[in-house]
């Protein structure tokens, strides 16, 4: 009988799941076509990131009833290439010790939990209980730790009978959002875990028992909000190959430019403790990404040895305006995939972001744009071939002028609409400017400053890889070492590109746009 109710609550939530995505078109106003997106209503941060047997596994914060913030779910979705994307059935309900918070994901190689089955190894996820009860009465412990096993790639989860496996006693309400590595020098699982305004490092032989081990930042980096959503990995410094670890902790608010963003630090870690590099003790924050939609990003667990890379996906949205933007059928979309590498650049550790090599597979069309030394002025750069609210954009330029002031794209429509990101020059920063860039009504936090990001290199060459994708644009400046993510609401989609140097001279060395396809069918 019990088998025959799971089976029918399955059904149901299959139906559910596929019902909710036919009611889509995913050709709404302002619909990603090359994001990722629910199929309808509310999404926040992404969760359980890992790898299994060819697949990507891409878990979020969801609420199926609504398109604001609700009682937390986790939302599933598979892919094999990082671009199209399956959606799955919700894989995490609420329950009575709560709803499901932000969390994270692994493949128990060695079955150290001893839930794995028919010599399969079990896939783990450990996830925030937020108990409303609790925190409706004044309590302190309504977030601790819960976890949850599949055992067949992930398709079913099964919650652990003696959940929560890591409670609340430190009388701190914010206790949440753990991330899980195994850690090779120390042959333990550690647990980086966000509590209010620092992070704590937890330890366990087998995921279900956790020893406190210590705590990191109470003193450092940003301070202006909540700290959320941590990531600790190891990576090799490109220049030296040499194994440093590095540290990704969300906050709200507390950005560069204003709510939510995520700061990251680098150092050593010995199983027990994070020391992070000289750099950091100036107590100045690090950004990983600039523009003010960018948020709660982490990374992908079991990536085999073979690729190699470090794999980032964000929360394309901040706290400030998100419940209020102007989308109804869905909210909220996720970063493009990038890849992290990290550079020692000017004697201090940096990362730097790049849009995952697939994303090519989606360049349908490019265009060249004639080779020209860029006076004082625009020329214009509408490509023939492509929809400038779908393409992606790649320029190298040159400063050659020491009266030039600004350069950058601009972007507009026939209702005076324009949106402008590029290089200032004389102020040595990278810039967003969306205050003319169409809708902004929802809130007086979205459009009203220019945002700015400080450039790292010193070079007179200017790169500039940019993605517009309806409601969003991402600039992986020189190669990846200054990010911005910016979303836009234009009245109707620009139509019209401009190359523009303010000033003086700038040399075009190459420049191409590409049209690019939609992954959703």
């Amino acid at each position: 009988m019990a088998l025959r109710i799971i089976f029918v609550l399955m059904l149901i939530a299959v139906t559910s799941v596929n019902s909710t995505a036919q009611q889509s078109t995913y050709r709404e106003p302002y619909r990603p076509q090359f994001h990722f997106t629910p199929p309808t209503q509310w999404m926040n941060d992404p969760n359980g990131l890992f790898y299994y047997e060819g697949e990507y596994h891409l878990f979020y914060q969801y609420y199926p009833d609504g398109n604001t913030w609700g009682p937390m779910h986790w939302g599933h979705a598979v892919s094999k290439d990082l671009m199209y994307w399956q959606h799955l059935p919700v894989a995490l309900y609420p329950d009575s010790l709560g709803y499901i918070f932000s969390g994270s994901a692994v493949v128990d190689v060695n079955n150290t939990s001893g839930l794995g089955k028919n010599q399969l190894p079990p896939l783990i996820a450990v996830y925030t209980y937020h108990n409303m009860a609790g925190e409706k009465a004044g309590r302190n412990d309504f977030q601790y730790q819960g976890l949850a096993y599949s055992t067949d790639k992930g398709r079913t989860w099964t919650k652990y009978e003696k959940n929560p496996v890591l409670p609340n006693k430190t009388g701190i309400k914010d206790f949440r959002d753990p991330k899980v590595m195994w850690h090779e020098g120390s042959k333990q699982w550690v647990m980086t875990l966000a509590v209010k305004d620092h992070v704590e490092f937890w330890t366990s032989p087998n995921l279900l028992q956790w020893h406190y081990a210590s705590s990191f930042g109470k003193e450092l980096g940003a301070h202006g909000g909540v700290w959320e959503c941590p990531d600790l990995f190891a990576m090799q410094v490109k220049e030296t190959g040499k194994e440093k670890f590095v540290l990704l902790v969300s906050i709200n608010p507390g950005g560069p430019n204003g709510g939510s963003a995520t700061q990251y630090f680098t150092g050593d870690f010995n199983g027990k403790e994070f020391i992070p590099h000289r750099s950091h003790q100036n107590k100045q924050p690090v950004w990983l990404d600039y523009g003010r939609d960018n948020y709660a990003g982490v990374t992908w667990s079991n990536i085999p040895a073979a690729d190699g890379r470090r794999l980032f996906i964000g929360w394309m949205s901040n706290w400030d305006y998100a419940q209020v933007v102007p989308t109804t059928v869905w909210r909220s979309a996720m970063t493009l995939p990038r890849s992290l590498t990290l550079r020692k650049l000017n004697n201090n550790y940096h990362l730097q972001s790049t849009p995952v090599s697939e994303l090519s597979a989606l360049r349908n069309e490019f265009e060249g744009i004639e080779l020209t030394d860029l006076m004082k002025g625009a020329i214009d750069i509408t490509p023939h071939t492509a929809t400038v609210h779908q393409s992606e954009w790649v320029l190298d330029l040159e400063i050659t002028d020491t009266k030039t002031e600004t350069c950058y794209l601009q972007f507009s429509n026939g209702s005076g609409e324009r949106y402008r990101i590029g290089y200032n020059v004389k102020k040595k920063l990278y810039f967003s400017d969306r205050t003319k860039a169409g809708n902004h009504s929802f809130s007086e936090k979205f459009g009203t400053s220019v945002h700015t990001a400080p450039r790292l290199l010193k070079s007179k060459r200017i790169k500039l890889h940019l993605f517009v994708d309806a409601s969003s644009v991402e600039l992986f400046a020189d190669d990846g070492t200054v990010c911005m993510t910016e979303l836009i609401f234009p009245s109707t989609p620009f139509n019209k590109a401009e190359l523009v140097s303010e000033g003086g001279a700038v040399k075009l060395i190459s420049a191409t746009c590409y049209s690019l396809k939609r992954i959703w069918e």
